[in-house]
């Protein structure tokens, strides 16, 4: 199924305390994939932690492909994460930029971006100029926690994913299939 009328490519936010936001961006990622769209998910933050949706991209490339940008849980203060971690970022920051840039994909998700500008690893003024200077055909998808005031302002669509109710809180582990 290849769809390519014209479209303007637009700038998501998905943020909140609430679980779903990767798995809403990955949602959409799969549907860009059924239009014949070529997909781009970074990972930042989540290293080399297991990753369904890394082994199934395997299945789905090249049109997706998803890349760790990072290295797991990290202190909530970049200038506490080990050296090591604090590369890769900035790493995968730079390799989003030229994707995005590039032209080459129609959708790149930028998985917990929102937290490592929070965290103080990668500065809103640097986002706001991709966003700004991205072709006019790209998606652009941003997850993650505490989505700084000039990226909603920015954003085309700005979701806030709530929790009510999540079974960690109650002992249970994080699920395979579920929460990775």
């Amino acid at each position: 199924m290849t769809h390519r009328s014209p479209r303007r490519g637009l700038t998501m936010v998905y943020t909140g305390n609430g679980k779903g936001k990767t798995t809403a961006a990955l949602g959409m990622a799969l549907r860009a994939v059924g239009h014949g769209m070529k997909v781009l998910v970074m990972e930042f933050l989540k290293g080399q932690l297991p990753s369904g949706e890394r082994e199934a991209a395997k299945r789905l490339a090249p049109e997706l492909t998803v890349l760790a940008a990072g290295g797991g849980f990290v202190p909530a203060r970049a200038e506490e994460w080990p050296p090591t971690v604090r590369k890769a970022v900035e790493r995968g920051w730079r390799q989003a930029e030229e994707a995005v840039s590039s032209g080459r994909y129609d959708m790149v998700v930028l998985d917990e971006l929102n937290c490592v500008v929070d965290y103080g690893a990668v500065d809103i003024a640097d986002v706001l100029s991709l966003i700004k200077r991205k072709p006019p055909h790209v998606h652009l998808v941003i997850t993650g926690r505490n989505a700084h005031p000039g990226l909603i302002r920015a954003a085309d669509l700005v979701t806030h994913v709530r929790s009510t109710r999540h079974p960690f809180a109650e002992g249970v582990p994080a699920q395979a299939g579920v929460e990775y």
